[in-house]
């Protein structure tokens, strides 16, 4: 062996699963790079500026539920591609594609579990699956988390993310909204709260539906929430908006929503929610 190789086989290179790419995590608002394991025990929060990245269905049962344990519900079988939808795409390829980047039936996963030792069923919708966008899939997941809710007797929490309806299928995804509220007043009827935890971005027909209709409405901190777009309503009104308009804190400042809770403490908030409208809580009273 020349020197070079032994010097070359003595520097301590890292191993592949501990690479550059995967030690640091860039932050997408103040662009510092942190590290994967700081910003992960952080609840995937920027340490420096306090940026909420966008996470999915299971680091959210995994921050939210009891020692992270947790069951998923099945996921309703529905009608796929019911328009035969074709952009520069087939609606089916774009289906395909989601389902294998995200490893997830559709955009809205539930699950149940415990919080602080009380029961909940807790639904996440994923931004990564084609925008957390709401077509017949994600209103039938919806039922499902509601009535899972009714069985069990206890709160369902949903938290949205999500550009709006899904263009692909048309007017049936507009009749998720019908849907989802007719869902709602089943919860209602069976005296179980609805607790909605608005994420970044919840836009479009989610906002104009289930994502508003909470008992009780939290949002993430920055988190942008609004029907249409800034530049939109800009365009329409002609006026120009105020800063941070559409953002969290802009909406808690106007009484849109209730409170908004850093994601750090927000398993913790829920529990006390939980604790004071949950039915066998008042048995137990």
């Amino acid at each position: 062996m020349s020197w070079l190789s032994r010097v070359r086989s003595g520097i301590p290179f890292l191993p592949k699963r501990q690479s550059a790419d995967n030690l640091w995590h860039k932050c997408k608002k103040c662009g510092t790079m942190v590290f994967v394991k700081e910003w992960e025990e952080n609840y995937s929060v920027c340490p420096r500026c306090d940026f909420h990245d966008r996470i999915g269905p299971d680091k959210r049962f995994e921050q939210l539920f009891d020692a992270a344990e947790f069951e998923v519900l099945p996921t309703p079988e529905v009608r796929e591609d019911p328009l035969r939808f074709r952009d520069t795409k087939r609606y089916t390829e774009r289906l395909k594609a989601a389902r294998a980047t995200t490893d997830e039936r559709d955009a809205l996963i539930n699950a149940r579990g415990r919080i602080d030792g009380r029961r909940a069923i807790v639904g996440v919708q994923d931004f990564a699956f084609m925008g957390g966008s709401m077509g017949i899939a994600v209103g039938a997941a919806f039922l499902v988390g509601v009535r899972a809710a009714i069985e069990s007797c206890c709160p369902y929490i949903l938290f949205t993310a999500a550009g709006g309806a899904r263009m692909q299928e048309g007017i049936l995804s507009l009749m998720q909204m019908p849907r989802t509220t007719v869902g709602l007043a089943e919860l209602k009827d069976a005296g179980l709260p609805y607790i909605v935890v608005l994420t970044d971005p919840t836009t479009g027909g989610v906002t104009a539906s289930y994502a508003m209709l909470g008992d009780v409405q939290i949002a993430e901190p920055g988190a942008l929430i609004g029907f249409a777009g800034q530049r939109v309503i800009e365009q329409t009104i002609r006026e120009k908006l105020p800063d941070g308009f559409q953002r969290a804190e802009y909406l808690l400042e106007h009484g849109m929503i209730d409170m908004v809770i850093p994601r750090s403490q927000l398993k913790e908030k829920l529990g006390l929610l939980i604790s004071f409208l949950s039915p066998e809580t008042k048995a137990a009273a």
